[in-house]
């Protein structure tokens, strides 16, 4: 009998999606699993060779002579060159002491985990890629991205009065989605352009611009429409963010911030709760993206505000400003945050 011919119950496209969800969550647990048996297998071939070279004189002769034995007797399994031994070598030391840290490598791949390993050298920037990465289901390349443009730093420095304007469950991780700074070196601008320009450069460019914002926003649209009491109001752009299931308004500034834009911003994300926010979705959050700012000026123009905020930077070229060199949170405060990310 063909499937046009078959009379379906009305709820068979409910329980055919259901289905596939649990098979696509095996598939994921699967994954997960034998990645965590990995790593798990390469940490202890770190440790052994650690614990043999204590005290002794294995050279790197010996752990040559092991690579070309494992290969040998396990020739259609990779990772076993002399290269990846040291690796994992390295890998165990670095982590072997931290108490914190030596769970949450098992949750990502073994190549996230050389390039956190091999980039970062602070015990704290390398808790929150780890934790990010496992949040997120970052990309090896989406990681590269994210770490050479400095997202450790530009996270933990942003401006937002989320703490202020969300429910507790969301606070830590809309502070993690929105960065201080973005640094679209992608765009082909000159130092003057209008906002205009700038607006359909990103658009032009909307895959890498999505990866520049974070890797899990969907783009909905550019000058998005609205309509208030026969009033039209146009958002330069307007995102998705499927983690915080939240609408996303972007308004782009090509000069300093001004505390005013704050009333604006309120207004659309008013607009946007009420006449394009979805039951099951959270409040919409907006970011206001200004080529400079005064930070001390933001935090007065935020204090007030009750709708979710953060407000930002631009820039087409790579660099941590030198003034908030040294101006990240304290050590505690890092943590405490980065505990909210599961």
């Amino acid at each position: 009998m063909s499937r046009n011919a078959l009379q379906l119950p009305n709820d068979y496209a409910g329980l055919l999606t259901e289905i596939k969800e649990r098979v696509r969550a095996a598939q994921y647990q699967a994954l997960r699993s034998v990645n965590k048996e990995l790593v798990g297998l390469y940490w202890d071939i770190g440790k052994l060779i650690l614990e043999r070279q204590a005290g002794d004189t294995w050279g790197k002769s010996v752990v040559e002579q092991l690579a070309q034995d494992l290969q040998a007797e396990f020739p259609g399994v990779g990772g076993f060159s002399a290269s990846n031994l040291w690796r994992m070598k390295a890998f165990f030391e670095a982590y072997a002491d931290a108490e914190k840290l030596a769970p949450l490598v098992r949750e990502i791949g073994w190549s996230h985990n050389l390039v956190i390993l091999q980039r970062c050298s602070d015990p704290q920037e390398r808790e929150f890629y780890l934790r990010m990465t496992r949040k997120f289901g970052w990309s090896r390349s989406v990681l590269l991205h994210q770490i050479e443009n400095q997202s450790y730093e530009r996270t933990l420095l942003g401006q937002t009065n989320f703490d202020q304007a969300l429910t507790p469950e969301l606070q830590a991780q809309a502070k993690l989605a929105v960065k201080d700074e973005y640094t679209f070196d992608f765009l082909e601008l000159g130092a003057k352009h209008s906002e205009r320009e700038l607006e359909r450069a990103l658009i032009g460019r909307v895959e890498e611009f999505l990866r520049t914002m974070g890797g899990l926003f969907a783009f909905v649209g550019s000058q998005f429409h609205l309509e208030v009491d026969g009033d039209e109001y146009f958002i330069d752009l307007l995102l998705y963010h499927r983690r915080l299931k939240s609408l996303v308004a972007i308004e782009l500034k090509i000069g300093k911030f001004q505390p005013e834009f704050v009333g604006k911003m309120q207004f659309y994300l008013a607009a946007l709760d009420r006449q394009v926010r979805m039951e099951d979705e959270n409040p919409s959050i907006g970011i206001i993206l200004c080529k400079e700012k005064n930070r001390t000026v933001v935090e007065y123009a935020l204090h007030d505000a009750r709708k979710p905020i953060g407000v930002a930077t631009y820039r087409i070229h790579k660099s941590l400003p030198k003034e908030l060199q040294g101006q990240l949170p304290s050590p505690e405060e890092i943590s405490e945050l980065l505990e909210g990310v599961k």
